[in-house]
């Protein structure tokens, strides 16, 4: 599969404010997670499921420090942010308290922009080719997006993160 800056080649982003652009041109969630939430959820659930471009097996993904890099076939991606649930997420998987719940179990999985476009195909490897220095995790973006607030002076430390989340973190704080 062809990918761009904006994703995968013939994938449409509806809505690019909130569900796409560059920053989150791909979703990538992991086997694991899915196989973890099937346990819960009593059915299984498909790659792809989640609406992932990208279900990654052998890596936990809310592990992965916001700005490292992944090679996955001819293409360098960069983990961006979490993915912050929504009414159309729950709408797409038919559970009803799915955002609550998903919220709460912090197994977001994780946007990536395209640093190098090319091409991704079924059993590529995933390669962690760049790991920045500051440590703060997709999952860490997860929680202080949802609540955990004494991890607001670390978004300020981490300029991979998109545009307005700084913004948001220094006003937030000001208001302290």
């Amino acid at each position: 599969m062809v990918v761009g800056e904006l994703g995968l080649a013939d994938d449409e982003q509806a809505d690019r404010k909130s569900h796409g652009g560059p920053d989150q041109a791909l979703y990538a969630y992991a086997r694991e997670d899915l196989d973890w939430w099937a346990a819960r959820l009593g059915r299984e659930l498909r790659n792809g499921q989640f609406g992932e471009n990208l279900t990654v097996r052998g890596i936990d993904v809310g592990d992965a420090a916001i700005g490292e890099r992944w090679r996955v076939g001819t293409v360098l991606l960069e983990v961006s942010g979490p993915r912050i649930p929504c009414k159309t997420f729950q709408g797409w998987l038919g559970e009803r308290g799915w955002i609550k719940r998903f919220t709460a179990e912090a197994r977001s999985g994780a946007y990536l922009r395209v640093l190098e476009e090319g091409e991704v195909g079924a059993g590529d490897r995933l390669e962690i080719a760049h790991r920045p220095p500051h440590g703060f995790t997709v999952r860490d973006a997860f929680l202080v997006r949802n609540g955990r607030r004494e991890l607001l002076p670390r978004v300020l430390e981490v300029p991979e993160l998109p545009p307005g989340w700084h913004d948001w973190a220094a006003r937030l704080l000001a208001a302290r």
